[in-house]
């Protein structure tokens, strides 16, 4: 049995400020000397266990990451709702320009504000955006071949794929500049991941059913990215299809990931998803993540690059 991952307790009334961004009620607040930010999970999807186990996910890819710890929300002293913490991206003297901000100045009539759905948001225009930056810090824990800011976002990609993330919009990348450089951000917010907003009935059903359209296969082969081939597409890559696209461009580092990745095995998952503390994560729910992974790694590996 694997050891539970850990709980902080965050009493609203330590709230410092709130944050704007994201569409998700934010707050920071002061903790051992440290500036964290706690996300609220206020409709019980579970986005709160997808996000720490995708960061656990990431630190066995070798990937740069935030780092993020489940929470509770108090009160006056009352349980108020699950969340997640995390520490800031950046340091207090450097700044984060998301991706939005950056292909603006590509694209003068980029649609910074539309997230979903934005044609603008296509290969040739987030490589042009990207790959001349320095890569993430902590790039000495990529394969070698991948340490290149083009080879760490298609390290994100390839993420993206295992664990069904649909959420890289514009607003979830960015680089960071600290006055000197430009590095590319580490990979944030993957709480939209490993289809934690199932219900539990559709889980079973996928995991049992002799239907090809509904099963566990057919649902991760359905995952759209939000990344478009080109301006022209009518709708997004698959999240399988944005990997091998963005891979293209650097094939030794579409290569070096999925070498990686071949190094993990089910045990490995496992491990990770059973500290999910029990009422988090239901054990349907983590038998059906387990699958997922489990196929979304195969797909991946069955690539040829």
């Amino acid at each position: 049995m694997s050891k539970k991952f850990s709980v902080l307790r965050v009493d609203r009334e330590q709230a410092i400020s709130m944050e704007s961004v994201g569409s998700k009620r934010k707050f920071w607040f002061s903790h051992n000397h440290k500036r964290l930010i706690f996300k609220a999970e206020e409709r019980g999807t579970g986005e709160d266990w997808a996000e720490v186990v995708s960061a656990e996910l990431c630190e066995l890819l070798g990937l740069p990451h935030v780092r993020y710890e489940l929470a509770q929300e108090f009160v006056e002293g009352n349980y108020e709702f699950p969340g997640v913490v995390s520490e800031r991206l950046i340091t207090w003297s450097e700044s984060l320009i998301l991706g939005n901000a950056l292909l603006l100045v590509q694209d003068p009539s980029y649609p910074t504000t539309q997230r979903r759905k934005v044609r603008q948001h296509s290969r040739l225009a987030v490589t042009d955006a990207v790959w001349n930056f320095r890569p993430p810090r902590g790039e000495e824990l990529m394969p070698a071949a991948c340490r290149t800011a083009g080879g760490a976002f298609i390290g994100y990609l390839l993420l993206d794929a295992w664990i069904a993330n649909t959420d890289r919009h514009h607003e979830n990348w960015g680089v960071v500049w600290d006055g000197d450089v430009f590095r590319l951000a580490s990979t944030f917010d993957h709480g939209a991941a490993l289809a934690h907003n199932l219900k539990d009935e559709e889980r079973v059903l996928r995991m049992t059913t002799k239907d090809r359209n509904r099963t566990v296969q057919a649902f991760a082969e359905r995952g759209e990215s939000a990344l478009y081939l080109s301006d022209d597409e009518a709708k997004p890559m698959k999240l399988l299809e944005a990997f091998d696209v963005f891979a293209e461009y650097a094939p030794e580092a579409g290569r070096a990931w999925l070498e990686r990745l071949s190094q993990i095995g089910l045990d490995d998952l496992a491990k990770i998803v059973d500290r999910v503390p029990d009422e988090r994560i239901t054990t349907i729910c983590r038998d059906f993540t387990l699958k997922l992974l489990e196929i979304n790694q195969r797909r991946l590996l069955d690539l040829d690059i």
